[in-house]
């Protein structure tokens, strides 16, 4: 089999090509990416034919994609905050971006794609737990690019009998995530800060509450949805139905590093959502087989890991 990772060097991507390394029947791993925010230093060690370039260059894509068995599509321009800066870039990496992955897919018959499509799809939908059927009502440019990689997924299942398998990320987490930018995720900003002795800074009042997923959990339903090549109609939460607050999430980094933490607040950010928490059920019933790190378990992986690599406030 051939895998193809488009974003495969950023920090999901990365985490995904390395768990495929080593794995029967895998014979070639392709990873394409722009490095715009991901780097070849998460790919050290790993097996893996890397191509510097952007999924907007339909060449490229020729190039990665010819006899691929599957890709799985993670490029993107993440983060809300960032799409809100620039609502244009964002809609050109993640709608007009995949929209090119889909066509490039087609013209070279690969088997099967998964796309990432993101929880904040949901937006301001006051359902708790969220399940794939509720209406999408996004808040952000970041999640309306989303809605619109599912959306072309889905159609090009339908209009062109390729095989899609949507997947809606919940704050994924752990090791490779990086830090030390200005649209960092609420994990690696927390850890670092408290490494550096620096207050953890929480935009609100703490209270909104999160489905945070260990990326290794990530990572092996993604092999596993390739070596089975399942497929799906519908988009599928890729979550285990936690809720955790940042308040406590705070509380878990306090217990982790035995002291208590600085904590300021922010005001809110533009485009957050309150409260996100998945239905797994569809999950479960496509792998029944799938299993998870409990959010301490993921928080002192990542924790290792960044103290190896942050240096130690005084």
């Amino acid at each position: 089999m051939k895998i193809v990772v488009t974003g495969g060097a950023g920090f999901i991507g990365s985490n995904v090509v390395r768990a495929f390394t080593g794995v029967p029947g895998i014979e070639e791993l392709v990873v394409l990416d722009d490095l715009s925010t991901g780097s070849t230093d998460n790919l050290a060690a790993v097996d893996a034919h890397v191509i510097e370039g952007s999924i907007l260059e339909p060449a490229l894509l020729d190039r990665a994609f010819r006899d691929a068995t599957s890709v799985i599509h993670l490029a993107a321009v993440p983060s809300v905050p960032r799409s809100i800066k620039n609502p244009l870039r964002s809609h050109h990496a993640n709608a007009t971006g995949t929209l090119l992955v889909l066509e490039a897919a087609r013209r070279h018959r690969v088997g099967q794609v998964i796309v990432a499509s993101s929880s904040s799809v949901y937006g301001r939908n006051p359902t708790l737990p969220k399940h794939e059927s509720l209406r999408p009502v996004p808040l952000s440019p970041y999640a309306v690019s989303k809605l619109a990689t599912e959306s072309y997924a889905i159609a090009y299942a339908s209009c062109f009998d390729l095989a899609v398998l949507p997947f809606r990320f919940f704050n994924v987490f752990g090791p490779g995530q990086s830090a030390h930018h200005a649209y960092a995720a609420v994990v690696p900003s927390f850890v670092s800060a408290a490494i550096e002795g620096r207050p953890l800074m929480i935009d609100g009042d703490g209270e909104q509450t999160r489905d945070f997923t260990f990326v290794g959990d990530v990572a092996a339903v993604i092999v596993d949805a390739v070596l089975r090549q399942v497929s799906s109609m519908d988009p599928v939460n890729l979550a285990f139905g936690s809720r955790t607050s940042l308040r406590r999430l705070v509380a878990e980094l306090e217990d982790i590093f035995g002291r208590r933490l600085e904590v300021e607040h922010r005001p809110p950010r533009a485009g957050d959502v309150r409260d996100s928490q998945a239905d797994n059920s569809a999950l479960r019933a496509l792998f029944p087989g799938v299993s998870r790190h409990s959010l301490r378990q993921g928080l002192e992986a990542t924790v290792a890991w960044m103290s190896a690599r942050v240096p130690a406030g005084r």
